[in-house]
């Protein structure tokens, strides 16, 4: 039955996964006219971990969808829009001892830009692809973005970057489902991506060694892992700060100040909403700039060592060796600091600890990186950052805070995060967020993302999906 969707010609950006393959047949099945657009983006198969180009058998598969849906199907090189627009951003932000997300970007600089362009150039009304989130259009011409309705699969932080202009043209048809519900779709239709795994790696270009990747373009260098101990946050004037002007804005100021994040698991690294925010709202309002600038910085560490030499063996040949430090200690040698992020713990390479060790910092300029034992190590915790005035982006311009106002939210560092309660801060310097409980590996170039609670009027969604996303910004 024709319902006036056989007017608005819809193109699906599919890719050959379950997911987009499933958005076509919804549309299809809604009476859209529909066609599918494939999109390459990388050639360079060297760069893979599996040696293949990926891209040509997703091709494949995306053409037998389409062709089981009974769409027509086109074809689009990209690659050259890619690399240009996010893969030596990528290079330029690891360069600089940064950690882009090039889902983000990929959304933001392609699927909805120039990808976007082509659809429209083919006729094309709207563009769909097979995130896990879900938009709506208000009376007043307004977007919005909200979670996804599976909580395991909300993908709404790869569209954090999206301009109200770039929602106006996007649907995204299976934000209200389940992953499972999308896989019985597929098989029950019969698609020839039902049993087709998730894509992993960077956007397009695959599962890589991201060393190797970045190799491309950024030289090794070898440097030194250098361990810090406990005993340098006794002695450093940063961490007394943070840790005294946190106290300063208590709601009990007999309450011990809680610098360490509370560990669960790699993607659940604390827990949120179990009590009421620890700090005075009066209190962090009264914060001047100056204040908070400092109290979103990070420890930077520099621990000097010293040299001294020593006869070995029977033949007492002289060698040299570091002198013992309080602070810290040499544990070993890396290919360059710009190959690894906060947080990381895998290809170290460091022996000799009961508990993982992680990156805490990586000092680019003397090409040293910070690392620390444990999880509750104090240097992969932080309480506050801060997102500087032009990186600053709402996807909801009606929602943009004036330099003063301050608010709560709930905010995301990484995808897959568990929403973290947080006071949002605007101020001429930058917007700030004060999270309720530490965050553990902030890095710099991630995105933050925040979030408003809102009612959907659906009482069994789980509580993790009733947000809209409001803005996001580069750390």
């Amino acid at each position: 039955m024709d319902n006036g969707n056989s007017a608005i010609k819809v193109c699906v950006g599919l890719s050959g996964g379950v997911d987009s393959s499933v958005a076509a047949l919804l549309l299809k099945r809604a009476g859209y006219d529909v066609f599918a657009l494939f999109m390459q983006n990388w050639h360079d198969a060297s760069t893979t971990l599996h040696g293949e180009c990926e891209w040509e058998e997703d091709r494949f598969v995306a053409e037998m969808v389409a062709r089981k849906i009974g769409i027509p199907f086109y074809y689009v090189d990209l690659s050259e829009e890619y690399r240009k627009r996010v893969v030596d951003y990528m290079f330029d932000e690891y360069g600089k001892g940064r950690t882009p997300n090039p889902d983000v970007l990929c959304n933001r600089e392609i699927k909805f830009d120039a990808f976007l362009k082509c659809a429209l150039k083919l006729g094309a009304d709207m563009v769909a692809t097979g995130h896990y989130c879900r938009k709506e259009t208000d009376e007043n011409g307004v977007h919005h973005i909200f979670a996804g309705l599976d909580p395991g699969k909300d993908q709404s932080y790869f569209l954090c970057q999206l301009t109200q202009e770039q929602l106006s043209k996007a649907m995204f048809p299976i934000g209200g489902l389940m992953k499972s519900e999308v896989r019985r779709l597929a098989h029950e239709a019969d698609l020839p991506s039902a049993d087709k795994k998730d894509s992993q790696g960077i956007c397009f270009v695959g599962k890589v060694s991201l060393p190797v990747f970045l190799q491309q373009k950024l030289k090794p260098s070898e440097g030194d892992i250098v361990e810090v101990y406990d005993a340098y946050y006794e002695n450093d004037g940063q961490y007394a700060f943070v840790r005294d002007t946190l106290g300063s804005i208590m709601n009990d100021s007999s309450a011990e100040v809680n610098m360490i994040t509370e560990y669960i698991s790699e993607d659940k690294s604390s827990c949120t909403g179990r009590s009421a925010c620890p700090f005075s709202m009066e209190k962090i309002a009264a914060l001047d700039d100056q204040t908070l600038m400092r109290l979103s910085l990070p420890v930077k560490y520099d621990i000097q060592f010293e040299t001294e030499t020593y006869r070995s063996g029977k033949k007492h040949i002289k060698k040299t060796r570091y002198k013992e430090n309080p602070f810290g200690k040499v544990i070993g040698r890396h290919d360059g600091a710009q190959f690894y992020t906060i947080g990381q713990r895998k290809g170290l390479n460091v022996g000799g600890h009961k508990d993982s060790v992680f990156v805490i910092e990586t000092d680019t300029e003397s090409n040293v990186i910070y690392v620390g034992e444990g999880h509750t190590h104090k240097g992969l915790s932080r309480s506050c950052l801060r997102i500087s005035p032009e990186e600053i982006h709402w996807i909801r311009p009606d929602m943009v805070m004036a330099s003063g106002e301050i608010s709560r939210c709930k905010v995301r560092i990484r995808y897959r995060q568990p929403l973290q309660d947080a006071t949002m801060i605007m101020r001429e310097n930058g917007l700030f967020f004060l999270f309720d409980s530490p965050q553990r590996g902030i890095t710099p170039g991630q995105f933050a993302v925040w979030y408003a609670p809102v009612d959907l009027g659906a009482d069994d969604a789980p509580a993790e999906t009733a947000v809209e996303m409001l803005g996001s910004g580069v750390i």
